[in-house]
């Protein structure tokens, strides 16, 4: 019979559940740390997580210069040129492989700072005063455009005064809806000409080459994406824990569950510790993970069914920790095979890629530890609270004569 490679020998009996205590401690104190760094960090760096412009709402941007930059020269620079423009606290980082290109991060979706929206506003309400003066002031969720309700006809001309004196950059002004109405619409220049106008005003006309790709969120969006999120998570483990009450029983289930939380924590966890970027693509990483670990599960819970059915003289400890014996072969070879894969992601890979492969390294290693440390004790502990006392597995009774 052919004999298959296993990176451990079949005769090995390595003790798991005798140390269960030790390891259910230390995941214990690891999640307790990822769930402290989480107010840690919104008070040390002003937000539990590195939320992605996809969370937090904002604009993501990528700008070309004309020239190579040096990253410790050119992104103070940036800094000051966007803050003058309105665009405060942007962040820079370099593109790899690419000295002239740069990824800008900042709050602002609109052309129009909010301190200039509510300068504007006064303005307008100070210029076209009176009982007929300014009844509506709004911005498109985009940022794109602004909207104007006067109690009184007020023409194009006299708005885009206001708006030049302001520093407003527009491209039109147009009336809509019925005359009576006085409702006008103002279609901003857009963001990536605002962007350039105040990097070249700081560094030089001409230094920005051109801005390939940008990405703006609002902030409401950004909100409903995380939530979105956050149900996505929370309805694959109430989907999970259906398909393991069918698949097993009442005793399976609840350390399933506990183990798919708590790979969670821990994936989140070294998000917030490494403050790297949390995005739906890292939503996506983790549920990967959470399937994965579920899958691991149930191979190791499979076997200790089949070995619970097989021994029936034996203490339920002893199945188990048999039983993690017989699949631990299988598991650190599937494990390592998608470790290394994505640490390789990881290593080589930009962008969501990175962040993607980053939380499946780490979710690799915690599945891995869960299903082995945390999944299989909490069935040992529910046995012997609600089926045998003792631990022991239940026997069937002789039958006469046997």
């Amino acid at each position: 019979m052919q004999k298959f490679f296993e990176i451990i020998k079949p005769d090995h009996n390595f003790e798991f559940i005798g140390r269960q205590r030790f390891f259910i401690g230390m995941s214990i104190f690891l999640i307790l740390v990822s769930i402290a760094m989480l107010p840690i960090n919104h008070f040390w760096r002003g937000a539990a997580l590195n939320y992605s412009i996809e969370f937090r709402g904002g604009t993501e941007m990528t700008v070309e210069f004309s020239e190579p930059q040096k990253p410790e020269v050119i992104s103070g620079k940036i800094r000051e040129a966007m803050a003058a423009g309105g665009f405060k606290d942007t962040e820079v980082v370099p593109v790899q492989g690419n000295d002239r290109s740069y990824l800008l991060r900042f709050a602002a979706v609109s052309p129009v700072s909010a301190d200039a929206a509510k300068k504007l506003e006064a303005t307008l309400r100070d210029k076209f005063g009176g009982e007929d003066g300014l009844r509506k002031f709004e911005e498109s969720e985009g940022g794109d455009k602004l909207y104007f309700r006067f109690g009184r006809a007020v023409s194009t001309e006299d708005v885009g005064a206001v708006l030049k004196a302001q520093g407003i950059h527009y491209d039109a002004i147009n009336q809509f809806g019925r005359t009576e109405d006085n409702q006008m619409e103002v279609v901003l220049v857009g963001l990536n000409g605002e962007v350039t106008r105040a990097l070249d005003a700081k560094l030089g006309q001409g230094a920005v080459k051109s801005i390939p790709s940008y990405d703006s969120v609002g902030s409401q969006a950004g909100e409903e994406l995380r939530n979105n999120g956050v149900k996505s998570l929370l309805l694959a483990i109430v989907v999970i824990l259906i398909y393991i009450a069918i698949r097993f029983d009442f005793r399976y289930g609840p350390g399933t569950v506990v183990a798919l939380l708590h790979d969670a924590f821990l994936v989140m966890g070294a998000f917030a510790l490494t403050y790297k970027e949390f995005s739906l693509t890292t939503v996506a990483a983790i549920l990967t993970v959470i399937g994965y670990s579920m899958n691991d599960t149930i191979v190791v819970f499979d076997r200790i069914r089949e070995n619970v059915a097989r021994y029936r003289d034996k203490k339920l400890d002893r199945v188990v920790n048999s039983s993690i014996n017989e699949t631990l072969s299988r598991t650190i070879l599937t494990s390592a095979t998608v470790f290394f894969v994505t640490l390789a992601m990881n290593i080589w890979g930009t962008g969501s890629i990175r962040e993607f492969a980053f939380a499946m390294n780490v979710g690799v290693i915690v599945g891995t530890y869960s299903s082995i440390f945390i999944a299989s004790p909490i069935l040992i502990w529910l046995n012997e609270r609600f089926y045998k006392p003792q631990g022991t597995v239940r026997a069937k009774p002789a039958l006469p004569g046997a």
